[in-house]
């Protein structure tokens, strides 16, 4: 089979040849996307302009959904567009760029559910030592630690990626996705970039572990608690974290380790959305639907905005007698 040059473009997954299923993928896609993007906005909304949330575990949630926002704008959008336009193509430029926000934004939201879990511990196991820890220059430092770890993860996979050579460009899934990529290669060089799955696996892991660890901490100091009401509060705010990073890990490490003969199409898709797509548009959710300082700083946005336009008709209406 010939090799394919740099130029070329890619072919994705047809979800159907049906015109009618492929305008039903895409309002899918469409309300998937705008409950994602509707979600994330919100936070960090609330958190930027309502002075109440300006504490770390605020600051790291705004951190986390801007970057769920980023990560469900990398495949969302252009597998709406492949739907709407009867189209499987994606060119080689926009497969890389899939690849490299993919494994940046993943290891960076990683990071920062790792660093929330530490937030949580210090809040409930070191109460007294919180300020001191977990202040405004350690919460800054940690947070862009965790970006720069993500853009440095998405170069050596991304290059590591796109040095090999390719026999096919028919790609099994949806968006530009590296085990599939992996399985185009004519030469040995892609053992090169299964050394960096393996490493960034090995890295997430190690993570895993600690956020584990962490929890379990957590939940001995939460027994010790002599309030039932406390117990509640300080369960409330990690039982969805510990949720949202299972689900992560667990259908991430499947889609990118899992064994051959359980590869299918459908199986690919399945856990590709799951991991990609499910959390960015869970998270707000699960971190505000219990969250009464989110709810009410949403209320005051919302009372806010009323008022704004209460004054802007009133002055509008003065202009219009003057």
């Amino acid at each position: 089979m010939p090799n394919l040059t740099s130029a070329s473009d890619f072919l994705l997954l047809e979800f159907s040849n049906i015109r009618e299923l492929q305008i039903l993928h895409f309002f899918v896609f469409l309300t998937i996307y705008v409950i994602a993007v509707t979600g994330n906005l919100l936070i960090i909304l609330a958190v930027a302009l309502d002075h109440h949330l300006h504490t770390p575990m605020y600051f790291f949630l705004m951190n986390l959904a801007i970057l769920d926002l980023g990560s469900v704008s990398i495949m969302v959008p252009k597998a709406m567009a492949n739907c709407l336009l009867n189209s499987r193509s994606i060119s080689y430029t926009g497969c890389v760029a899939q690849v490299f926000f993919l494994f940046f934004l993943g290891g960076s939201d990683f990071a920062i559910l790792t660093i929330m879990a530490h937030d949580r511990y210090v809040a409930i196991c070191n109460p007294l030592q919180y300020e001191t820890i977990m202040h405004r220059g350690a919460c800054i430092h940690m947070a862009v630690s965790a970006w720069i770890a993500g853009i440095l993860n998405g170069i050596l996979n991304t290059g590591g990626t796109f040095a090999i050579t390719f026999c096919s460009n028919m790609i099994d899934q949806f968006f530009c996705e590296v085990p599939q990529i992996l399985k185009l290669s004519c030469s040995d060089m892609y053992l090169v970039e299964v050394g960096m799955l393996m490493f960034s696996c090995f890295l997430a892991a190690g993570c895993f572990v600690f956020i584990i660890v962490t929890y379990m901490q957590i939940f001995r100091a939460v027994l010790r608690i002599p309030s039932v009401h406390g117990q509640k509060k300080a369960l409330s705010t990690c039982l969805p974290h510990l949720f949202v990073v299972s689900l992560f890990i667990f259908s991430a490490v499947f889609a990118y380790v899992r064994p051959r003969r359980y590869s299918s199409s459908d199986l690919n898709v399945l856990f590709a959305i799951i991991y990609a797509i499910v959390p960015p548009m869970l998270n707000p959710f699960i971190y505000s639907m219990r969250n009464k300082e989110i709810k009410s700083a949403l209320l005051r946005l919302s009372d806010l905005g009323h008022m704004s336009k209460l004054i802007v008709s009133k002055a509008f209406l003065q202009k219009v007698k003057e």
